[in-house]
């Protein structure tokens, strides 16, 4: 089966992730998608804890249906987490399915800084999706630009978002506390 392996921070996951995830599955890019939450920025990225972040991607898995999974891989894999590695465990550990790399627009600027991004285009065939405010992605619909560090930021200051999270991905975060 397909896979795509879309991975981040997921601090939170919101909707812009919901809908590349739906989009992917309801037009059949893939069979299905698996969301893997970093354990450890590879760019040493300030984070959530870890199994807040799980948490809400599960949520997000539950909203998108049966074929999200939610993988917790890189907390068993030397920190820090580089896609490559991630990438390569789960192909030893899965054979029987072909795994392709989620990856938005907005990070193709950063991508000559990963470790084995030319690995990771030969050997994972990274489905790129467009984001508003970057230039489009043939074969991609432009999906908007919402972003965790806003979500963070209108959560410290006591604003809703509950129109940039799902609801159940809401629920987690409120339950979470501050």
């Amino acid at each position: 089966m397909l896979v795509a392996v879309y991975g981040g921070s997921f601090d939170p996951p919101h909707v812009g992730h919901a809908m590349v995830a739906s989009w992917l599955l309801w037009t059949e890019q893939v069979g299905q998608v698996w969301l893997v939450p970093t354990f450890s920025h590879a760019f040493s990225k300030p984070l959530s804890p870890f199994r807040l972040r799980l948490a809400m991607c599960r949520a997000l898995a539950a909203d998108l249906g049966p074929r999200a999974r939610v993988l917790s891989i890189e907390r068993e894999l030397p920190a820090p987490s580089y896609t490559l590695h991630t990438l390569d465990e789960l192909s030893r550990g899965y054979p029987q399915h072909e795994f392709r790399l989620v990856v938005g627009a907005d990070v193709l600027q950063q991508v000559g800084e990963w470790k084995g991004w030319d690995r990771i285009q030969s050997c994972y065939s990274p489905i790129i999706v467009g984001r508003s405010g970057f230039p489009p992605v043939n074969g991609s619909p432009s999906f908007p630009a919402v972003s965790s560090t806003e979500i963070r930021r209108l959560v410290v200051a006591g604003e809703s978002v509950s129109h940039l999270v799902t609801a159940k991905v809401l629920k987690v975060m409120t339950s979470a506390g501050p």
